[in-house]
């Protein structure tokens, strides 16, 4: 299947790249009346982001049409989101929304694609910078065709972390979100970045920019093509309390080492949150 899953993949990148041409073209021209609204005020949604998933799963159905898909656009209109162990294909179509709409430069398209539950390959295209990050199970991560390796920092202490805020502005959830915050920033690390994009500061840690990011409140299609770049170059991946990374839990935690991640986990004061795969 190896050959088969190749050419998906090179297909995929020619997709993303299409994709990232149409944000390109409509970045600085959003109205304010083409913005809505999604689970708060401040989860965003274009009329870009839906034209640009129906461009992808069409241009990637007229390829594959056996396949299933999760787009966060789909889900969003009452589409189950439902990772099986068929062939199936995770997307993004701009993650990075609120950026995309103050023409801040991290957006990314992200292709995703999964077998056996397993993701196969990752395609993490930053479209305003035209930089695009790939991975393939067991080949290696590269941006731009040059390989990608993790921050060989191992004290914490020098190192830059990643995170985000969330959409989510309920009190309790804050009060976790800067507890957290304030506990990392007086490890005391470097600094603290966020580039308002799960998938970038993923790539970012697998570029070794910084050493970690974490997030509880991310989506599946956020993170399962930049989940393989981060782990392919050489990164680790896992739950905010230590376990194993389920991709349908929406927390996240991605390291350059089990030490300096297992380090982040005695600081993040941890919360659920519902699962992208709960249909109740």
């Amino acid at each position: 299947m190896e050959d088969i899953w190749q050419s998906a993949m090179d297909h995929a990148v020619a997709v993303a790249r299409k994709a990232g041409q149409v944000v390109r073209d409509a970045a600085g021209g959003v109205h304010e009346a083409a913005v809505m609204v999604k689970s708060s005020p401040i989860d965003l949604v274009t009329q870009t982001d839906q034209k640009v998933e129906k461009l992808i799963i069409r241009a990637l159905k007229d390829k594959f049409p056996t396949h299933c898909f999760i787009g966060e656009e789909s889900v969003a209109a009452g589409e189950v989101c439902v990772l099986t162990d068929g062939p199936t294909w995770i997307i993004d179509p701009i993650d990075g929304t609120t950026n995309f709409v103050h023409t801040f430069p991290f957006v990314a398209v992200c292709i995703g694609f999964a077998v056996d539950k397993q993701v196969e390959f990752g395609v993490v295209y930053s479209c305003l910078r035209d930089e695009m990050y790939t991975a393939r199970r067991g080949k290696g991560a590269f941006c731009d065709g040059r390989p990608l390796h993790v921050s060989r920092q191992q004290d914490i202490r020098q190192a830059v972390i990643a995170t985000e805020f969330g959409s989510n502005r309920d009190p309790q959830a804050l009060d976790k979100i800067f507890s957290s915050l304030k506990r990392v920033v007086s490890i005391p690390v470097h600094g603290v970045r966020s580039a308002g994009s799960a998938a970038i500061n993923m790539c970012l840690v697998a570029s070794g920019c910084v050493e970690a990011y974490y997030e509880i409140g991310i989506h599946v299609w956020d993170v399962a093509a930049s989940s393989l770049i981060v782990s392919e170059a050489g990164g680790v991946l896992m739950d905010v309390e230590g376990g194993p990374l389920d991709l349908m839990s929406r927390r996240v935690l991605a390291a350059n080492s089990r030490s300096v991640a297992e380090r982040l986990v005695k600081e993040i004061d941890a919360f659920s949150v519902r699962r992208d795969d709960d249909a109740s």
